[in-house]
């Protein structure tokens, strides 16, 4: 999170109150490490045919251990997730590469399998849809140095009035919108800063401060459905339907825009109907008063500019025929050769939630590439499945895990096996709309998952206010839940149906 950023420091706040809360005692820390490496290593040391699948090669069982290793290690939290995702590239690297220690490919090619390239595995690093959120991280940092998120704040905020209601709704969806473009966390901080002199207006007694409290992380959350770089599960699951040596299905920023951004909106203003319900103002009126500096020279011309330019190069990626990914880099090239961007900025970028995304990309590259995709194909009968409980049984899991560890974990952890479930369930999956809706929904889960002040670190920065209970969160999170996953489950198979998708 950079410096500079609007409300950065409730997010500093917000991670000094981390490290203050008592932490698990070191022996049971100890524990977790322990207990999944020594799973792992029994994994790892079994006779393949404990497996009951035919012909396991030694790279397939390496590989299997590696993702129960990556399981385990990212639910229990033993290590910090990004951490366990880079531990993933590097154990790949020296045990199921091309470049391997010599003793683990001391074998015949027959029992050893099929070994993967060291500079895909490396890759991930540097894979276009990293590129494409680096982006979206320097757009961002530009837009804060330059005062241009508080301008359009005020601006899109401005068309609400007063009426309280309607200032509700307005935080929802400029919430929502900033949400699509800039990282959650940096959305709601800023949004938050913004809301504190409207806080100040209302009634001590009034429940519609819990509501526009609120607000700001089901804006925050949702929002991020809107665009593949809205939170970094989409860009999980952009990455496997795209893969050309997998799904290969081309869809770009656009057309993920094209039937997310409406799904978005339309959960916003349903949240909006929810709060307002459930959390009446008594106070029928609200001032509001967007405090924050504004430049207005030649670099925040250029930024302007080329925050236009770039979204408007985004939505019409396959009207241009340019990549999303590689209109990813335009602003950082223009603001890097402009001295917008400083060489201290791009040490503030999130590397860590990048380091997360790339240990989920490596994963489903193990998979492929050590052939035990194809492999469980042919010996697990995945199209007996019945479709429904693969698409919607999928989207539960990913909805109840995301709500206590990462989303991005879940995701990464999830999109791999789903992948190659769907890949062998295609016939099954196709009256639902085939394998699209089953990852997609894999991104939408993750986003919808908010009931509790850990989910996600909007839900935790407006929990730190201190207005909100922990109850009132979970009755608005399980009821967004429901209704998101009811919404966006009917919208991806009917798009799935009308192939769309």
């Amino acid at each position: 999170m950079f410096k500079s950023f609007t409300g950065y420091h409730l997010v500093e706040f917000y991670h000094n109150r981390k490290k203050r809360q008592p932490k698990a005692p070191a022996h049971i820390k100890a524990l977790k490490i322990l207990s999944v490496t020594l799973i792992s290593l029994i994994l790892w040391c079994l006779p393949s045919t404990a497996f009951g699948i035919p012909d396991l090669t030694l790279t397939e069982q390496r590989t299997i251990a590696i993702f129960v290793f990556a399981s385990l290690m990212w639910l229990t939290e033993g290590i910090p997730s990004w951490a366990t995702s880079v531990l993933i590239i590097v154990i790949l690297l020296y045990t199921c590469s091309d470049s391997s220690l010599y003793f683990f490919t001391d074998y015949d090619e027959a029992r050893l399998g099929t070994l993967i390239s060291y500079k895909k595995i490396m890759g991930c690093f540097a894979d276009p849809i990293i590129m494409l959120f680096i982006g979206g991280f320097i757009l961002a940092i530009a837009a804060t140095k330059t005062g241009l998120d508080v301008k359009l704040a005020k601006v899109m905020l401005a068309p609400f009035g007063t009426r309280s209601e309607n200032v509700l709704l307005g935080f929802l969806l400029v919430t929502g919108i900033f949400s699509m473009f800039l990282s959650n966390t940096a959305t709601a901080a800023m949004m938050l800063t913004f809301l504190t002199p409207v806080l100040k207006q209302l009634p001590a007694s009034g429940k519609g401060k819990i509501g526009l409290a609120l607000a700001i992380p089901i804006g925050a959350n949702i929002g991020g459905i809107g665009t593949p770089i809205g939170t970094p599960p989409n860009a999980i699951a952009l990455k496997a339907l795209n893969d050309s040596g997998g799904l290969n299905l081309g869809i770009g920023f656009g057309e993920w825009m094209m039937f997310m951004f409406p799904l978005a909106i339309l959960l916003l203003f349903i949240g909006w109907i929810i709060l307002r319900t459930l959390f009446p103002f008594t106070q029928k009126t609200i001032e509001l008063n967007i405090e924050g500096e504004t430049k207005h020279d030649w670099q925040a011309i250029v930024v302007y500019i080329t925050f236009a330019v770039t979204i408007l190069l985004w939505v019409l990626d396959k009207v241009t025929g340019v990549n999303s990914n590689v209109v990813g880099l335009l602003p950082v090239g223009v603001f890097c050769a402009c001295g917008i961007i400083t060489r201290k900025d791009l040490e503030e970028i999130n590397w860590s939630v990048l380091w997360m995304v790339a240990g989920g990309f490596a994963l489903g590259l193990a998979l492929q590439d050590t052939n035990l995709a194809a492999h469980l194909i042919e010996t697990i009968p995945f199209d007996t499945w019945p479709g429904v409980v693969m698409l919607i049984g999928s989207g539960v899991l990913c909805y109840i895990l995301s709500n206590f560890i990462s989303n991005t974990a879940t995701a990464a952890l999830l999109v791999p096996i789903l992948t190659v479930i769907g890949t062998a369930a295609t016939q099954t999956l196709a009256p639902y709309g085939g394998v699209s809706p089953l990852l997609i929904g894999i991104a939408l889960s993750a986003s919808l998952a908010m009931v509790l002040p850990i989910s996600t670190p909007p839900n935790a920065l407006a929990h730190a206010t201190g207005m909100i209970e922990q109850k009132d969160m979970m009755k608005v999170g399980l009821t967004m839940g429901a209704v998101g996953l009811i919404l966006g489950y009917a919208l991806l198979i009917t798009l799935g149906k009308l192939g769309v998708i």
